[in-house]
């Protein structure tokens, strides 16, 4: 088997959440080599051995980003996700609050593209 972290019988699983998940799973392991090289390069003490583990860093992190785009175009839920907070301006946990001050008949975004959302509206006494 490719993966020991399946939760669920193969055969009960669609091709899209067999994907998904293997998807997710490669995420998973770039970020873990992100995480990796940049540590042995903070601990590394030869410059040139410590810019090459930077590089591969990078790299870890370019693979990343490709199957991130990946999940994105293949899952609403994920663009809608990316769409609200990647690439923003305003501090991270006002991203959310600033979306829903626009109201619901206001466009939330300059794309033409944006997916449609389901909302089962704010959940926060005013």
């Amino acid at each position: 088997m490719s993966s020991e972290s399946y939760h669920e019988p193969l055969d009960a699983l669609s091709t899209e959440t067999r994907l998904m998940h293997q998807a997710l799973t490669s995420i998973q392991e770039e970020l873990d080599a992100v995480n990796w090289y940049r540590q042995r390069a903070d601990a590394c003490s030869d410059e040139e051995l410590k810019q090459i583990l930077l590089h591969n860093m990078r790299e870890e992190i370019e693979h990343a980003c490709m199957v991130l785009e990946w999940v994105r175009r293949r899952n609403p839920d994920f663009a809608s996700q990316m769409e609200t907070y990647l690439f923003t301006k305003a501090p991270i946990t006002e991203v959310e609050e600033e979306e829903e001050g626009k109201g619901e008949d206001a466009p939330t975004s300059t794309s033409n593209n944006k997916l449609s959302q389901f909302t089962i509206g704010n959940m926060k006494e005013k």
